[in-house]
């Protein structure tokens, strides 16, 4: 089996909305072999930039478009073909948007091989098709701690058994964050494991934390005894969370911004975070994922992967879960409407009575890409998130 093709289908909304909606574009990767096979993949990134990194053309021996490092390549050769990207992409690549690309090709290629063999990718992983995973509902807080409360109460009767809130106006105020905080918590009860996530407070038009913020609220929040706080300061900032992590009474959780196992090694030895949030989409792929669960086990760290805007992905996500050997969440996607969710691929989890979520056992990702409606709708009409 040989890679023929690999495209990239940039779909977006309308109009792209100054707000933390990660559900309002995308880049869908398919690569096509001279088997009729086509593996599936999602890169959570600029989509345009991604294209021009998959399409460039040669510059110099390690300066090269993924398109030409892979075409002719054998695609089962998963290992092999990761460092070949990734020696390729040295002089313009090593972390960020190439890592991003070459996380959307490699969860393509575990897709084919999945479906040449005739197994699900967690078998491929070493997984169980009795794993069972606990998911967690994530969406943006409400208008105020009222509305916030009416939203934890809405996704407690879908089935939810734990929750997490982010970004919007948090992070600007204690009073505010409080009443958050308090309407969650009144509205799932006192035992469900509830999550927040700051988002370093950019979104919130309040100042970025510093350590002496971040330790002051991680103080307030354990007395509703949160399950973590996520991302309090700015994902730069190795220093300074290793000294929140000395001091919080919560486990404090980051890492969705990072790419590679290189930076997840700073972030638990210099960051000493306590709950590790690679994105597969983002960090390297399905390869570099499993690298970072086999440290996060060795440390002895939580490992609950963060996801993004399609199917896709966060089946990916759910095989990787089933196949690792460190707790972790499902971060659950309770938006009213994401098209790219509902269409691209579909919703790859359902919710069992324990809101537990478990994988496909359709051979590779489990997810089978709708190309009609991604050729018949460049711009996808959006609202995406609730």
């Amino acid at each position: 089996m040989k890679i023929t093709d690999i495209e990239v289908a940039y779909l977006k909304i309308p109009q792209i909305a100054m707000e933390a909606n990660g559900n309002q574009d995308t880049a869908v990767i398919l690569v096509h072999t001279d088997e009729g096979i086509t593996g599936l993949g999602e890169a959570d990134s600029a989509p345009t930039v991604v294209k021009a990194i998959v399409d460039a053309p040669r510059s110099h021996s390690v300066m090269v478009g993924l398109k030409e490092v892979l075409i002719g390549e054998n695609p089962l050769d998963i290992e092999r073909l990761w460092r070949k990207m990734y020696h390729a992409t040295m002089y313009f690549g090593r972390r960020g948007a190439v890592i991003h690309a070459m996380s959307g090709i490699d969860i393509a290629l575990w897709d084919i091989k999945g479906k040449a063999l005739g197994v699900p990718l967690y078998s491929l992983l070493g997984g169980s098709d009795q794993a069972k995973i606990r998911a967690y509902s994530s969406a943006l807080f409400g208008a105020d701690g009222i509305e916030t409360g009416e939203k934890a109460a809405m996704f407690k009767e879908q089935g939810y058994t734990a929750f997490k809130f982010g970004w919007k106006d948090f992070g600007k105020a204690e009073k505010t964050d409080r009443a958050h905080i308090q309407g969650v918590r009144d509205a799932v009860g006192p035992d469900a494991p509830i999550m927040f996530d700051v988002g370093w407070a950019y979104d919130s038009g309040g100042p970025e934390w510093d350590v002496t913020t971040a330790i002051r609220r991680a103080n307030i929040f354990a007395e509703y005894d949160i399950y973590w706080l996520e991302e309090p300061l700015h994902p730069d900032d190795m220093d300074g969370y290793g000294e929140l992590c000395d001091r919080s009474p919560v486990r404090i959780a980051a890492g969705e911004e990072l790419a590679t196992i290189h930076e997840f090694r700073d972030l638990i030895e210099r960051g000493k975070v306590d709950v590790l949030q690679p994105d597969v989409s983002r960090v390297g792929g399905v390869t570099e994922t499993m690298r970072i669960a086999a440290m996060a086990s060795a440390w002895k760290l939580s490992f609950n992967p963060h996801t993004s805007a399609t199917g896709i992905n966060m089946a990916a996500t759910i095989n990787v879960l089933a196949s690792v050997d460190v707790p972790g969440y499902f971060e659950g996607d309770v938006a009213k409407s994401n098209p790219f969710r509902d269409e691209v691929g579909g919703v790859p989890y359902t919710l069992d009575a324990d809101g537990c979520v478990k994988p496909s056992e359709t051979p590779g990702l489990g997810v089978e890409i709708n190309e009609a409606f991604i050729n018949a709708h460049p711009l996808i009409e959006g609202p995406c998130y609730v």
